[in-house]
């Protein structure tokens, strides 16, 4: 079945936000950065506008910018939160990493309710993605990918271009090069990559392209 996917660019950091649904209206919410008041209608009124059933918040992992909107889309539609048990740690730094980054207004996020695990299927009626496991950024980062409409959302781990940060907590280059050559790399290279922040990218691009090949 079609999923479509759309984005939405949250918070001081540029992050994308994004939803994926199908033409039954089932629908999940992945890494909301919404940080404001109007950033939060932004988001409802899609949904809203769309008649979405939201049926789970799922995070690629959880640095701040990632989970910025966590309080308020767990509060709005009670649904199942989704995270690899890794990134806990990271989940629980929320709040210490809005007062080291000076921003204002962070509710810290609810615990997670479900765990994800490598390779496993998530479905929500028929809605459904496969888990990739991809550390380096984060260490318990993971990427949703669905074969059958040919893309993955991949959080930080790839950019157009560029790759993610690996100076923070849990951190590491030589993981995430691992992760970019053994799991997305493999993929398909026509498969879209709607990153973590800035454009739409495909492997197969970054497979020529992306300088994580200097490396």
């Amino acid at each position: 079945m079609k999923i479509h996917v759309q984005s939405f660019a949250f918070g001081p950091f540029q992050e994308n936000t994004y939803i994926a649904y199908n033409d039954e209206k089932t629908a999940v919410i992945i890494d909301p950065g919404c940080s404001n008041s109007i950033e939060q209608q932004t988001l409802v009124d899609f949904i809203d506008s769309n008649k979405l059933e939201i049926k789970a918040l799922l995070s690629t992992h959880c640095h701040i910018d990632h989970i910025f909107g966590n309080a308020f889309v767990l509060n709005k539609y009670n649904v199942d939160y989704y995270i690899h048990e890794l990134d806990l740690p990271v989940l629980d730094r929320g709040e210490l990493s809005a007062q080291v980054y000076g921003i204002q207004g962070f509710t810290p996020s609810p615990q997670p309710t479900k765990f994800l695990n490598d390779n496993e299927m998530i479905t929500f009626d028929n809605l459904s993605f496969q888990v990739i496991f991809g550390p380096g950024h984060a260490p318990g980062h993971v990427a949703f990918y669905s074969k059958e409409n040919n893309f993955t959302i991949s959080g930080d781990i790839l950019f157009k271009g560029s790759f993610g940060r690996v100076d923070l907590p849990g951190g590491d280059l030589e993981t995430l090069k691992k992760t970019i050559h053994n799991r997305f790399f493999t993929l398909p290279e026509e498969t879209v990559v709607y990153s973590g922040h800035g454009p739409e990218t495909t492997i197969g691009v970054e497979k020529k392209t992306n300088y994580i090949l200097q490396f």
